[in-house]
């Protein structure tokens, strides 16, 4: 890893300043040794001000303050995923590092152009999954990689979250147009990202989803699926928004060896010698109605290792690749669920 003390300074932007914007900043404001927030951008004035006044960064009201200065080598895009496309293909244009939020985009079509563009560009790609920076995850991928588990047996993801209808009431909140979904591709693919990158590809999905009585909005807030994996394991989804008050998302795993349980950022092991292990605490996630209570040490994390990839020319630990792979998932989980069919996923393509 890099050392702190030997890296360049580098001035980034931040791309998007609305409630996914909070967690970055905060981080920003400890990387300053690292960083210099040159310019913040927002389509409206009084969010730039408000952004500006709470954190301190100076603000832009022409994206292209941000996409003709070569001293911006970097960019946190935190737009929705309805605004990611354009600005992807105009940063990759500009030769300039991108971090940007969950998902890609609303579809895997536009998904897997945004790959392509920042592949051919050449750049260093990451992507806002913070779970993976949680210390109980660290720990768990690594008794993964060391066999502690065994040949895994079985896998269950839950994402029981709450919602208040005033989340949904937001403009375009919860639509195909803005979001391009619902509780999969908005909420859950945090924890289906990380699922995959502890067990492997998922192969077939038989699925079920829609919206419960709990909310009004155009896409689902619940869904449940049976998984089958690569690896031969089988597995169980269920994630929502409509399960009040809401509780912290989990990942079981049982193995020939040993089982796992991460609950939130806690992870507990039970190994079948009769051992055990406990790392991390059970910290508030984006469960409850609040969906930004919770630390953000995560995305310091996540932006330090962005920095550190740079700086030492390697992928991120959150690649575009693990994004498009969750996506991949998540349309598959729609398709089944919208046809009433066991859906094969292609990772060939």
């Amino acid at each position: 890893m890099t050392k702190a003390g030997n890296s360049p300074q580098r001035s980034i932007a931040v791309i998007g300043l609305g409630m996914a914007a909070a967690p970055h900043a905060k981080s920003l404001q400890e990387l300053q040794h690292r960083v210099t927030v040159k310019a913040a951008y927002s389509r409206t004035e009084n969010t730039r001000k408000a952004f500006t006044e709470q954190y301190g960064f100076p603000s832009v009201s022409d994206p292209s303050d941000i996409l003709h200065d070569d001293a911006i080598s970097a960019v946190l895009l935190l737009t929705p995923p309805n605004a990611r496309l354009e600005w992807v293909q105009n940063l990759c244009r500009s030769g300039k590092h991108i971090l940007m939020e969950k998902p890609l985009e609303r579809t895997l079509r536009e998904a897997t152009v945004i790959t392509e563009s920042c592949r051919n560009a050449g750049i260093t790609t990451g992507v806002v999954f913070q779970n993976r920076f949680r210390d109980g995850a660290v720990r768990l991928r690594q008794r993964i990689r060391e066999g502690a588990l065994g040949e895994l047996h079985t896998v269950q993801v839950c994402v029981p979250w709450w919602r208040e209808q005033s989340y949904y009431d937001e403009p375009l909140r919860g639509s195909y147009s803005r979001d391009g979904g619902g509780v999969l591709i908005s909420q859950a693919i945090h924890t289906l990202d990380l699922m995959l990158q502890l067990v492997g590809p998922v192969t077939e999905v038989a699925a079920i989803a829609g919206t419960t009585a709990a909310h009004s909005m155009e896409s689902e807030d619940f869904v449940g699926a049976g998984l089958r994996f690569a690896n031969g394991a089988m597995g169980s989804l269920h994630a929502t928004t409509a399960q009040f008050p809401g509780d912290l998302e989990s990942i079981k795993l049982s193995g020939s060896l040993g089982s796992a349980s991460l609950l939130g950022g806690e992870l507990a092991i039970e190994y079948r010698d009769g051992t055990s292990e406990a790392v991390g605490e059970a910290s508030s996630g984006g469960g409850s109605a609040d969906p930004m209570a919770f630390s953000h040490e995560w995305h310091l994390r996540l932006i330090t290792d962005f920095l550190d990839a740079i700086d030492e020319s390697r992928e991120p630990l959150a690649t575009i690749e693990h994004a498009l792979q969750a996506q991949r998932l998540i349309e598959a989980l729609v398709e089944s669920a919208e046809h009433k069919v066991q859906v094969t996923i292609n990772h060939s393509l």
